[in-house]
This record gives structure tokens, C-alpha cells and sequence, in this order.
């Protein structure tokens, strides 16, 4: 049985949505399709779902003909936004990505505070390019990571009301995971996603990363946002043993895997302004292959 059947998705058009949710995920998201692999097929829609809204959204953001204008992507952004989030309201779309996302929703539950917390992160990305203090990125942060942790908690089953907590903390990690890595293109794009205050207390200034040479300075303050991470993601993991353990399988692979990105930035000796940190294909298998084998136990015992 396929996984949209396995799902009861069988509306032709909203088929046709959630295997374009799928590609998305498929296509940019190599880390996370793998880990959704590991999940029951009834469940892997629902999260392409999520991935396909939150791709869409930074694709208007980052990745658009960039003949577009800052004011541009942001009267795009806020049109489709509104109309996805109008849609949730209604419970119905005809978008070709928001149609699997409303059903989704509609399924589970999801509060759409959450899809609007979202879209204001994206916003933020077009208005702001720095943050001072760490306190300052949890509102970017929030919106653009905490959050899919806690849509996908309805989707996966909790046990506990704990385990919510625990989403946002290893969405949270996921997200400075790959503020770490991806500094350099961060930089292309004007931005800076590491707090000035704390790059500041090591003596790392906004100047001595635009010269992208790695310094002591710099890998002293690469060092604490990597400690911070690992700590996120320590506290995570109780909140794991509290999903449907169905689903506990995917959650362990991807935090192994998307936290892991900087075991990869220690393996390249933090030059990250030189190299791309990134999961060797015998690592990702390292990892999925006894969480396949958990998972097949798990939906048997």
C-alpha cells in the first residue's frame, strides 16, 4: 500500500498536493525525507506536508529570481502567507502546496499560531540581517524552528504533554546547527545569525568575519555555539521517549544527523568559511540503519 492510501488520502487533487509536498522534501531536504522515511507510511504525508509550506515560504525568501527587490519578496511573502493562513481558517485551499498542508492541519489539529509565528520569522529574514543577543534570535529562531517541532508533536503522538517542550528544544538545535554551518553563505546573504554580544565577548567583531579567515577568536565562539547546541539537543532527548513509539525512530535519526552537522564542522577543524560541513552519505546510513530496524519492531510489537 502506498502512503497516501495507507493515509487515506485519496481525493485525486489533494493527492497531487501531497506528492508535491513530497518532492519538496525530497529534493531539498535529504536529511529530513530520510529520517520521515522511518516513519509509518500513514504518517510520512502529513510531514512532507509541513516541509512543503515551510520550503515554499524560504524559497520567497532566499531563493527567488533575484531581479525581485526587498519589498517585493515581502508583498509576496505577506500575500501568500495571509492567503495560506486564510485558508487554515477556512479549512480549505486551493493552493497547490496549502491544500495538503490545510488537511493536515485540519487532521491533527495544529494551532495556526504556529504557521504565523512562521511566516513572521520569514519576514524578519527580509527587515533584519544581525541580532545582538541570543534573546533577540529566540524570536527569529522560534518562528523559524521551535514551531516545526511542535506541528509535527500532533502528527508523530505524545505520551506527554512534556515531549512538546522537548520539540521546540531540538528544533531549536536543529536551527543553530545549521547557523553554524552555513555562515559563510549567511554572509553572502548579508546576514549574521550568531549573537553579537556573545561573537563580542570572545573579541570576534562583525568586521572579523566579513574578512572569512578562521581565527582563534572565531573558533573559540564556533566552540560555545556548538556546546549549545549538544546541550539542546541532551535536553531533547527525554522528550523523544515520550513520542508514539512508532515515531521515535525518525526523531532519534534526525537529531543524530541534523545535530550532528557539528560533529562535521569539528571534523573540518571549523574552517567553515573554506569548507561545507556536511553528512557523509556513510554516516547518514550509520545512523538510519538500526533506527529502520527499531521502527520495523516498533510497528510490530
Amino acid at each position: 500500500m502506498d502512503e497516501l492510501t495507507a493515509a487515506g488520502i485519496m481525493d485525486p487533487q489533494l493527492r497531487d498536493s501531497y506528492k508535491e509536498c513530497k518532492r519538496l522534501n525530497s529534493l531539498h531536504g535529504k536529511t529530513y525525507y530520510l529520517a520521515t522515511l522511518l516513519l509509518p507510511k500513514a504518517k510520512r504525508p502529513h510531514v512532507h506536508a509541513l516541509y512543503g509550506f515551510a520550503r515554499y515560504a524560504d524559497e520567497i525568501v532566499d531563493d527567488l529570481d533575484s531581479t525581485l527587490t526587498i519589498e517585493e519578496k515581502s508583498a509576496l511573502l505577506s500575500s501568500w502567507g495571509e492567503r495560506v493562513l486564510n485558508d487554515i481558517r477556512r479549512g480549505t485551499s486551493d493552493d497547490h502546496v496549502g491544500r495538503a498542508l490545510v488537511d493536515t492541519v485540519n487532521r491533527f489539529a495544529i494551532p495556526i499560531e504556529l504557521f504565523e509565528s512562521f511566516i513572521h520569522s520569514m519576514s524578519m529574514d527580509l527587515s533584519i540581517t544581525e541580532y545582538q543577543t541570543y534573546e533577540d534570535l529566540m524570536e527569529y529562531v522560534y518562528g523559524s524552528a521551535a514551531v516545526i517541532g511542535l506541528e509535527m508533536v500532533p502528527i508523530l503522538g505524545a505520551t506527554d504533554p512534556v515531549a512538546y517542550e522537548a520539540a521546540k528544544k531540538l528544533g531549536i538545535a536543529f536551527q543553530l546547527a545549521n547557523f553554524i554551518r552555513d555562515i559563510n553563505e549567511d554572509l553572502d546573504r548579508g546576514r549574521i545569525y550568531l549573537p553579537l554580544a556573545e561573537l563580542a565577548a570572545v573579541g570576534v567583531s562583525k568586521e572579523m568575519l566579513a574578512r572569512r579567515t578562521l581565527t582563534p577568536e572565531i573558533k573559540t565562539a564556533l566552540q560555545y555555539q556548538i556546546a549549545r547546541v549538544r546541550k539542546l539537543q541532551s535536553e531533547a532527548a527525554l522528550g523523544i521517549k515520550l513520542l508514539d513509539p512508532t515515531s521515535q525512530p525518525c526523531i532519534v535519526a534526525a537529531s543524530l544527523l541534523y545535530c550532528g552537522i557539528v560533529d562535521e564542522v569539528e571534523r573540518i577543524n571549523y574552517e567553515v568559511f573554506t569548507r561545507r560541513a556536511k553528512t557523509s552519505s556513510w554516516r547518514r546510513l550509520k545512523v538510519a540503519l538500526p533506527e529502520y530496524f527499531r521502527a520495523v519492531r516498533a510497528r510490530y510489537s
